[in-house]
């Protein structure tokens, strides 16, 4: 069975580091796309940033030079290394699958949520000024 469990989420002061991580399980990871989201309060949810199979990333504008997400294979995860937080960076934090056979790479760096299949849980990330 896919899953996706994110952790490492909390509360910062507003220029501080977070580093959330999401470990997968039962799946192939190395095949899979992998990416960020957030839902900040009372809006939709919005892509951050991915990790395509051929090592490609993407990230939204609003976090271009602040966050980085690395995958480390051999241990099937990914992680989002987020600096210079903001308050508006509050959000719960979503980790996603998208398996290569089905989205390109093309498709998965647009960083749609519908492309997007398999989901964790969720990690609350909040930024105070």
């Amino acid at each position: 069975q896919l899953r996706l469990t994110e952790s490492g989420g909390g509360s910062v002061q507003a220029g501080g580091p977070l580093s959330p991580s999401c470990a997968a399980s039962g799946f192939r990871y190395s095949a899979y796309h992998m990416a960020w989201f957030r839902q900040p309060p009372g809006k939709e949810r919005e892509g951050v940033a991915t990790s395509g199979t051929n090592v490609r990333t993407a990230y939204a504008e609003f976090v271009k030079g602040r966050f980085t997400t690395p995958r480390d294979n051999t241990k099937n995860t990914r992680y989002l290394q987020m600096n210079s937080l903001k308050p508006e960076d509050t959000a719960m934090y979503y980790c996603a699958a998208a398996p290569a056979t089905k989205v390109p790479v093309v498709a998965a760096l647009r960083l749609s949520r519908y492309d997007y299949d398999t989901w964790g849980q969720g990690t609350q990330v909040t930024v105070s000024s």
